[in-house]
């Protein structure tokens, strides 16, 4: 999670687009549909019942966040373990986080007491192969099998992220990290490894974690890993050029997601063929083919295969019988904001699509699309790396689904005169002013705004088709350390599950949603001083007990399948955890 992003600074904006008009007549288009929709996140009750069947409910960690184990069995430092290492989380590490490593049975075994029906976590790449490149660690290996077999035999779906901001500092060292094409190979490589070993459990991947949020704060501001900014739009780097690299890291980030998408759909989402025919009853020049068939040794990928069918199946009394090796998903994740113009002028409205297409475009538009939207080329102009026309077709419907990750809306108003500016970053391009609800200090005090996620949802209806989203994060920041009575939590938790009930009554395509996070974790920012999670980590216990919020308990009774709605005190009988543990 990326909390507290300094994201509402004066920034600029472009020169209006040729089809203002049509952009405003667009975004009024969605707010009075969204207007329009009967709402029950405000205060009605629901059930998991009132979804469709098979709609996924879970939560979520990564890596860094809850492994800890930072330097045992062959692991080695990541860009994370430096960012932290140098003071910039407050103090605070992930070398024992919250030792998701040594603990993950019994944090396995409250998911199963929660009832998820899935776990959304992410693999440590330096970890599992720890110069990055290379022979794999058969200690990091052994780890996540335990943690996949554990999650099956409870019945918990895993979700796996590949990349959560946790580069091997030796690949950041050798080559700069995601600036470098040099990534896409060891990134693929990675996937590889990961799919060979982990494949045939996991269904659902998610090659990197909000790659646009990724971009700003680690090569714009500086204020993530890999820490690489430049004056005057950030002072604290030694290395970096905000003008430049954000997008350079994001199209590699692309193509390296592309890759990964083709290698499994072309090496492990394969459908092997069995058939008892004779070689003789094929043409010449598919006789390979069916010699290689009954050695069982030939595979096809899954588009082929119907070409196949078509001409192998007009040959006798072929019997034909298609076996996929595994059926997975690929993915990217996708950090989003509710959008809304400060005034309903054609300038605010139009920076309001330009916005859009700068935070969601920037990554959607070339995955269903093919190419980055007009207003980033048209701002962004030579600095924006292009995509070769092989590239446009590999990345072009390389997901198979869309996480995303959403926690609060923003206000923007138009600010064009920053085009006129040099040097210009990420927000100078995109030319728009975010007007803030609240200052830094009121940060656990932000307002539930669910009406934005159904904003997004009926956005991506709308402008992409529609495609199968999966709401990985969304969860409410709460200081750490002030009760277990977490009530906030649990109204905003219930109203942004109404918002996307909502959307999937309206014909949104969302076939999930994870709260964020499951335990209370090493936040990005705040290090241990916030906390987004249904359990409480006791720090101060060398065994890190997990207590159980009233939100564990408020969740748990909606997975059960009880109706729930945002007061728990009438449905929840606050166990003697809460009591006991309040005073920690």
């Amino acid at each position: 999670m990326m909390n507290s992003f300094n994201l509402c600074v004066p920034v600029t904006v472009s020169p209006l687009l040729k089809k203002k008009k049509m952009c405003r007549l667009s975004f009024l288009l969605i707010l009075a549909v969204q207007s329009a929709l009967p709402a029950v996140f405000g205060a009605d009750t629901y059930s998991r019942y009132d979804f469709p069947p098979g709609f996924v409910f879970g939560s979520g960690t990564s890596a860094y966040q809850i492994e800890g184990a930072a330097n045992e069995d062959g692991r080695t430092p990541s860009v994370w373990d430096t960012f932290a290492h140098a003071g910039f989380m407050n103090g605070a590490t992930g070398d024992v986080a919250c030792d998701g490593y040594h603990k993950y049975k019994e944090d396995v075994q409250l998911m199963a007491e929660t009832g998820l029906d899935a776990y959304r976590f992410s693999i440590s790449w330096s970890r599992l192969i720890p110069h990055g490149r290379g022979p794999v660690n058969p200690k990091g290996l052994r780890y996540y099998n335990n943690l996949i077999n554990e999650l099956i035999k409870s019945g918990i779906q895993p979700h796996i992220t590949l990349y959560h901001f946790d580069l091997p500092q030796e690949l950041e060292d050798e080559y700069g990290g995601w600036v470098s094409r040099k990534i896409i190979e060891d990134f693929t490589a990675y996937a590889d490894v990961c799919f060979r070993e982990f494949g045939d459990r996991v269904q659902y991947w998610s090659t990197v974690n909000e790659p646009n949020i990724f971009a700003i704060g680690g090569y714009d501001q500086g204020i993530a890993p890999p820490r690489r900014c430049s004056p005057p739009f950030a002072f604290n780097c030694t290395k970096g050029n905000s003008s430049t690299e954000p997008y350079l890291a994001v199209h590699n980030i692309l193509l390296a997601h592309a890759l990964v998408a083709k290698l499994y759909r072309e090496k492990y989402k394969v459908c092997r063929l069995v058939t008892e025919m004779s070689c003789a009853s094929f043409p010449a020049s598919y006789v390979f083919v069916a010699s290689s068939i009954l050695r069982g040794q030939y595979v096809l990928p899954f588009d082929m295969i119907k070409r196949k069918e078509s001409i192998l199946s007009g040959f006798g009394a072929l019997t034909l019988v298609l076996q996929l090796k595994q059926q997975g998903f690929i993915g990217l994740s996708v950090y989003v904001f509710g959008i809304y113009p400060f005034t309903n002028s054609t300038e605010d409205l139009t920076a309001v699509q330009r916005a859009s297409d700068f935070f969601i475009g920037w990554l959607v538009h070339p995955l269903i699309y093919g190419d980055y939207p007009r207003a980033m080329k048209q701002n962004v102009g030579s600095r924006l790396p292009a995509f070769t026309p092989l590239e446009l077709k590999q990345v072009k419907g390389s997901a198979d689904f869309l996480g995303l990750i959403y926690y609060t809306s923003i206000t923007i108003k138009d600010k064009s005169s920053s085009l006129e500016e040099e040097p210009r970053d990420f927000n100078r391009d995109m030319g728009v002013e975010f007007i803030t609800n609240v200052n830094a200090s009121q940060i656990f005090e932000e307002p539930i705004m669910p009406e934005g996620l159904q904003q997004v949802l009926e956005y991506f209806k709308q402008v992409y088709g529609n495609p199968p989203l999966l709401i990985y994060e969304n969860g409410r920041q709460t200081r750490r350390n002030t009760t277990l009575r977490d009530t906030e939590r649990i109204s905003y938790i219930h109203a942004h599950i109404g918002a996307v009930l909502d959307s999937v009554r309206n014909g949104s395509n969302t076939i999930g949603y994870f709260t964020w996070s499951f335990l209370d974790v090493l936040e990005l920012l705040a290090g241990f001083e916030s906390s987004f999670g249904h359990y409480y980590v006791d720090l101060g216990d060398p065994d890190l007990k997990r207590y159980p919020k009233l939100s564990a308990d408020w969740y748990a009774q909606f997975l059960k399948g009880k109706s729930v709605g945002p007061e728990p005190g009438a449905l929840i009988e606050i166990g003697s955890n809460l009591s006991a543990a309040d005073s920690k």
